[in-house]
C-alpha cells in the first residue's frame, strides 16, 4: 500500500481579483443631455443678467434656450432626447415653446417704468 503522506497536495490556482469598475461618467452621453446642459448654462446667463438689472435682455435669453430645447426636442429620436425627454414629445416640446415665447413676450410688452 501507497504512502499518502509523500504524495503532494496541490490546490487550484486562486482566480485573479475581478478588475474594479470605472468611476461613473459624469458627462452627459446623448445629445439632448449635452444640449440640456448648454440650455441650463443660458438660462444660468439669463438669470444673472435679471438680477444685475438687465431684466428684459435676460429674460430673451431664457426664452431663446426654451426655444432652442424645444426644437432640440422635437428633432431628435426618444433615445437621443436625454434628459430633455420629461413627458411625451408633444407636451414637451408645447410646454418648452409656450414658456420660451412667454419670456420673450413678457420682455418685449411690459413697458418701461420710470425709477
Amino acid at each position: 500500500m501507497p504512502d499518502t503522506r509523500d504524495q503532494l497536495v496541490t490546490t487550484p490556482p486562486t482566480p485573479p481579483p475581478p478588475a474594479p469598475e470605472p468611476p461613473p461618467r459624469r458627462l452627459p452621453q446623448t445629445v439632448g443631455g449635452t444640449v440640456f446642459v448648454v440650455i441650463v448654462g443660458i438660462v444660468l446667463v439669463g438669470l444673472a443678467l435679471v438680477v444685475w438689472g438687465a431684466w428684459r435682455t435676460g429674460l430673451v435669453w431664457m426664452g431663446v434656450a426654451m426655444l432652442v430645447g424645444a426644437l432640440t426636442r422635437a428633432v431628435l429620436s426618444e433615445r437621443a432626447a436625454g434628459m430633455l425627454r420629461v413627458r411625451r414629445r408633444w407636451s414637451d416640446v408645447v410646454l418648452l415653446t409656450v414658456s420660451g415665447l412667454g419670456l420673450i413676450t413678457l420682455a418685449v410688452i411690459v413697458p418701461s417704468q420710470p425709477l
